[in-house]
């Protein structure tokens, strides 16, 4: 994994921490959802997806054309309110500072570990199908950015 990456992904964590302190705070005019749930989906995501990936065999990788990745990636983007989050990775009504707290140190675990693994380690996705490594230090930086631009815009005046 290059280094740009890594820093990318310890960057996006920082940014997902200095927003603990305002977890109550909502804006339904943008989600229905507070920003303690942004902050904790996105770490359940990001831990799932990387648990995935460090437990994946590299030899059952298998590149696949996918529409939608190759439009979405490039783009950076993710389109707001089109896809419903898995039950997994679905935040609790009560969010808790402690337990968000709990997932970050997980997550920057996670990315020490990530950076150890070989390229054809991959997370499969329900959409873009098999990511490789690369690939999916690609989307969670994307996924953590989207969740990161819907707390800017709820906290927006």
């Amino acid at each position: 994994m290059s280094n740009r990456s890594l820093t990318n992904l310890k960057n996006q964590l920082i940014k997902l921490e200095s927003y603990f302190p305002l977890i109550e705070k909502e804006n339904h005019k943008v989600s229905k959802s507070t920003v303690g749930w942004q902050l904790d989906h996105t770490l359940r995501v990001f831990n799932a997806v990387s648990e995935w990936t460090e437990n994946s065999d590299p030899k059952e990788y298998r590149w696949k054309f996918s529409f939608w990745r190759s439009v979405l990636f490039p783009l950076n983007y993710f389109p707001r309110g089109k896809v419903k989050a898995p039950k997994h990775v679905s935040s609790p009504e009560t969010i808790k500072t402690e337990d968000l707290k709990t997932q970050l140190q997980t997550a920057r675990k996670h990315i020490d570990k990530l950076d150890t693994l070989p390229k054809n380690a991959y997370f499969k996705h329900f959409i873009f199908g098999m990511l490789s490594k690369k690939q999916t230090l690609r989307f969670l930086q994307m996924h953590t950015n989207h969740h990161l631009k819907i707390v800017n815009d709820i906290l927006k005046k």
